[in-house]
């Protein structure tokens, strides 16, 4: 599922049209973006929970050439699915529709 397509499924499970739909949407994700960004956890019940983690630098090997290269430090998001949502990845029935 893309963007578009999340949009088009909010819309009409929460009665809203394709606009407030993805103004909806975007204000979720920017405000998801900017907790993460300030190193705050975000914690959505039932669905999962996403942080920020530091990985340090290390060593690597390109493996075209074989050559030791230097993996800088940097920080990614890692998310972890409730309890909920994996139950229903794992059940095999398949979503209502509204």
């Amino acid at each position: 599922m893309n963007k578009t397509e999340l949009v088009q499924a909010i819309a009409e499970k929460a009665g809203l049209t394709k606009v407030q739909a993805k103004a909806a949407l975007d204000a979720m994700l920017c405000s998801m973006g900017c907790a993460l960004k300030d190193g705050k956890k975000v914690a959505l019940i039932g669905f999962g929970t996403f942080q920020v983690i530091k990985k340090d630098a290390r060593e690597g090997i390109n493996p075209a050439t074989k050559a030791k290269i230097k993996i800088p430090a940097k920080k990614v998001v890692k998310f972890k699915a409730g309890a909920e949502l994996a139950a229903k990845v794992n059940s095999g029935k398949t979503c209502k529709k509204k």
